[in-house]
């Protein structure tokens, strides 16, 4: 039969031990402890930049502009990455940004170089010194041809005598090449919609998560095919101090019933929502999208491109359910809130208008200006 343990053993050692930790603890809580030896810190330096200062770091974020060291001695370390401290209360974002030196990000995905576009950025008012680009370049020749075109640009825009050079330029490839034609009448077409828009919220995505920084207070997104612009594009629609700001896209061709030149709108996706849509997205499936501007799938939503009177008050808001990116004004903390631009359908939306209902859900609303103009490319 076994033999019935004590769970609990009563020794010598035992009482040692507990003698030895009670005075541990007493000499802890109540003795000396600057005669106790301390660990040496070999934390990195900290540094506290102000929102516009130049990043010292190749580690830092690529919205700051980052500026090289001077060559090391033969021998000497590197030093190691700083500790930086960013207040995220004092990044405003106000109706007067320019007077309150708030940084702009441009975000612009590039499938084609437009040598009017680099030109109508170069012209806008905003200081360019608090002025971030991004851009994102798909994968093949034509993107190939594009960056090279864009670096030529970039490197007399931002040369060292050039005294409005923008504080930095990002650029990223992507790993694929547009699973579209870039042709306009291809890229347009409605068989072609949801997988074009869907490889365009992923680039928006990735463009955006690799550049925001922490000193961002506005984000433009603007279409390498939009070529005209007020040069007061960012202070005009900074300016109505709302989250989510849309300005009306046309575009100049000749009529040639006028034998003229003359404008016509070009960007649809700027609507109101209406009973119609909502009851042909209840009828669809969990993959289907509604889009806007085709015959084969007529909406009767407000569209705000036929809002527009060239003659009327160019500050006009209306409030806006669906939003297009040719040129798309965002303050920063939106996206930081989470908002982005869903490459899959969502509430059967996708892409600029998948990001407005999106926005709207997390209480961001966005707000057109119909009478407001930027022109796109006519190809």
């Amino acid at each position: 039969m076994a033999v019935t343990r004590s769970l609990r053993r009563n020794t010598t050692i035992t009482y040692v031990l507990a003698g030895g930790l009670c005075i541990f603890f007493l000499y802890f809580f109540f003795g000396d402890t600057s005669r106790i030896p301390s660990i040496p810190k070999y934390a990195a330096p900290k540094q506290l930049l102000k929102s516009k200062d130049a990043a010292s770091n190749p580690l830092s974020p690529p919205s700051l502009p980052f500026r090289k060291p001077a060559k090391l001695a033969e021998g000497e370390a590197p030093p190691r990455p700083p500790v930086v401290h960013y207040h995220m209360n004092n990044v405003t974002t106000t109706s007067d940004p320019v007077g309150n030196r708030e940084s702009i990000l441009i975000l612009t995905p590039l499938a084609r170089f437009y040598g009017e576009y680099w030109d109508n950025l170069c012209k806008l008012s905003y200081p360019h010194d608090l002025i971030s680009l991004g851009f994102i370049i798909p994968k093949g020749r034509d993107g190939n041809l594009a960056t090279q075109q864009l670096q030529e640009r970039i490197q007399i825009t931002q040369a060292p005598t050039n005294k409005i050079r923008f504080a930095s330029i990002t650029i990223l490839r992507q790993d694929e090449e547009p699973s579209v034609l870039q042709e306009e009448k291809d890229r347009h077409a409605l068989s072609a919609q949801k997988e074009r828009r869907a490889g365009m919220s992923r680039a928006r995505n990735a463009l955006l998560f690799t550049t925001l920084g922490p000193t961002t207070s506005w984000v433009l997104w603007l279409d390498s095919d939009v070529v005209e612009t007020p040069a007061s594009l960012i202070q005009d629609l900074a300016s109505h101090d709302k989250p989510l700001v849309v300005p009306n896209c046309f575009q100049r061709y000749y009529n040639k019933d006028k034998e003229a030149m003359d404008v016509r709108p070009y960007d649809f996706n700027s609507w109101i929502d209406s009973p119609t849509a909502k009851g042909l997205a209840d009828k669809m499936g969990p993959d289907e999208i509604l889009l806007e501007g085709y015959a084969e799938m007529a909406t009767y939503r407000s569209l705000m491109a036929y809002m527009a009177d060239a003659s009327g008050d160019s500050r006009r808001e209306i409030g806006l359910d669906g939003v297009g990116g040719t040129a798309l004004l965002v303050k920063a903390d939106v996206h930081r809130d989470g908002a982005m631009f869903p490459a899959f359908p969502f509430y059967h939306l996708i892409e600029t208008e998948g990001f407005a209902k999106m926005a709207a859900r997390l209480g961001w609303h966005a707000t057109g200006l119909p009478n407001y103009f930027v022109y796109h490319y006519n190809e």
